[in-house]
């Protein structure tokens, strides 16, 4: 007989059941995917013991995430079977919604095309196709691929150490999206798709959002380094990992790709540093604001020296010291102060001051000592014709912040990591997921924290983010892309061993092993490779900015 307990009440079944089973015999709707012991499980997962099984619908960033996966499965499936030629590729795009392209069509993507498409996509879905894993052999998965004229995906097959793959099929065809999946095509109740050249784009339900659609908000300067974006890929021949890994070849080749990333970041400088430069008459404060682990801190040291080869002092100023202390800051509703919260700042304080040096006045600015949760009296400041005020921090574009200062006298910088680097066509690397790789990395090196401690602090951190710097992202006159293509490979040495350190039995392992199945496919580069004044410096060590 095997217990299977659900919000604290008991089933008992005489045959292993299926979570999916459990589910209905608990009256439970909405179900996508299941805790299970402390593991994440698809529904189709059947159990043999005991277990304690919490279900997980709209409301579960890792329960989204399947149907995520689902979606782009069955949308893939939908185009091979209209346009068995052709080839789909996604690609994380603007307002949290996936951009899909097709190559290889023979004629313009039109709103007839994706009609015909989203038709055939609500067909499969209300057919209701089973959907299930397959386990065959890296010979075999090579023969489908090729015959479902997936080529990209043969290519990643070649650095694959294990004899044998998962694949998923439905109604005869297979692929494998790199995560887990949905039991049935009609698990998939709402989604989106309009044109959004060169392709369209596709929306499905946020846990941020309560399991509902976001409204689609056009950012045309997000946009517009996301098509930077594109052109890079391009540029270097490819955004797969095959084709990252085939710099590795030689030597030479490798030093040279690596040089090229960060020729990248340098011309971002050099293009932002004229931007100010040609109106520095105006600009007396530059504000950087991005989400955690995109660099902040290398970048504004290398924007200051950019700056100053352009005459122009800047004086960096730390939002940090105007806080007002555990004990003043707003509550969370746990009763715990809310330390990112923008009124956990003095912002009467703050814009008195900047606005007071930017008129010229001498500041006594203030000094947080964090240790005795104190504000202390700091420096005295003052800012002259040829000097501009740089601060960083969470809610640096908020204007709030700065509602002292006229926004002609302010230019805003967001800075984030926008990659369009693929696992392969279809599977889109999680900008996040490389954030989350770097403060994996970054909290080892200099906090000595292991992969679980980073895990557990990462909602927190999402949810802060979600809060206070994306809504703002909008604002920036200026989109800086911190990624390094290169750095996975960096990245990879550093993490695997901590990912690996994360037991099965952790809640956090599927978080670990996700990271492991697109991480291990990347060839390594040696830290040597990274110049020290490199932004990716700042996570792995080594940087010459470091005091």
């Amino acid at each position: 007989m095997i217990n299977v307990t659900v919000n604290e009440k008991k089933f008992e079944y005489s045959v292993p059941p299926t979570l999916e089973e459990v589910a209905k015999d608990a009256k439970l709707n909405n179900v996508l995917a299941a805790n299970v012991n402390s593991r994440l499980r698809e529904l189709n997962y059947v159990l043999s013991d005991d277990a304690d099984v919490k279900f997980l619908g709209y409301d579960s960033s890792d329960a989204v995430r399947i149907y995520e996966t689902t979606l782009r499965y069955v949308i893939a499936k939908a185009v091979h079977n209209l346009y068995p030629k052709s080839e789909v590729k996604f690609s994380y795009s603007v307002s949290r919604s996936i951009l899909a392209e097709i190559d290889g069509l023979g004629f313009p993507l039109d709103d007839d095309i994706l009609l015909a498409i989203k038709t055939e996509v609500d067909r499969i879905i209300k057919t209701n196709y089973k959907i299930e894993r397959r386990r065959i052999s890296v010979g075999e998965a090579t023969r489908l691929y090729t015959k479902f004229n997936m080529h990209d995906k043969v290519e990643i097959l070649k650095y694959r150490e294990e004899e044998y793959v998962n694949l998923y099929e439905c109604d005869g065809y297979y692929n494998y999206m790199f995560g887990y999946m949905l039991p049935e095509t009609g698990y998939l109740k709402t989604y989106n798709m309009f044109l959004y050249n060169p392709g369209f784009l596709i929306q499905y339900p946020r846990a941020e959002f309560g399991g509902k659609i976001p409204e689609f908000i056009d950012e045309p300067v997000f946009g517009g380094a996301l098509r930077k974006v594109a052109q890079w890929g391009q540029t270097i021949g490819g955004n797969t990992i095959p084709a990252i890994n085939s710099f590795s070849k030689t030597h030479h080749d490798l030093v040279d790709f690596v040089n090229m990333c960060e020729t990248k970041h340098n011309q971002q400088l050099v293009e932002l540093g004229k931007l100010i430069s040609d109106n520095k008459d105006d600009i007396r404060l530059i504000a950087i604001a991005g989400p955690s682990s995109s660099g902040k801190t290398t970048f504004s040291n290398r924007l200051r020296i950019e700056l100053k080869t352009r005459g122009i002092k800047p004086i960096m100023i730390s939002i940090d010291d105007y806080y007002l202390g555990k004990h003043q800051a707003p509550k969370n509703p746990d009763g715990s102060p809310d330390l990112e919260h923008i009124n956990a700042l003095d912002v009467e304080l703050f814009n008195k001051d900047m606005a007071a040096l930017i008129r010229g006045e001498e500041v006594e600015l203030p000094k947080f000592n964090f240790s005795k949760n104190a504000r202390e009296k700091g420096k005295k400041v003052k800012v002259k014709h040829d000097e501009i005020i740089i601060i960083e921090g969470i809610h640096a574009l908020n204007s709030l912040l700065t509602k002292s200062i006229p926004n002609h006298q302010k230019f805003k910088v967001y800075i984030a990591p926008q990659t369009q680097l693929h696992i392969d066509n279809q599977n889109p690397i999680s900008i996040t997921d490389l954030r989350l790789l770097r403060r994996l990395v970054r909290d080892q090196k200099y906090r000595n924290s292991s992969a679980e401690d980073t895990f557990d602090m990462w909602p927190s951190v999402r949810k802060g983010e979600f809060k206070w710097i994306y809504p703002y992202q909008k604002e920036a006159n200026y989109v800086f892309n911190s990624e390094l293509t290169y750095e996975f490979g960096v990245l990879k040495k550093h993490a695997v061993k901590q990912l690996r350190s994360v037991e099965s039995s952790s809640k956090h392992f599927i978080t670990a092993n996700r990271l492991l199945k697109f991480l291990k496919y990347f060839k390594d580069i040696e830290d040597e490779l990274v110049p020290v004044n490199s932004l990716l410096r700042e996570f792995i060590g080594g940087s010459s900015f470091a005091e």
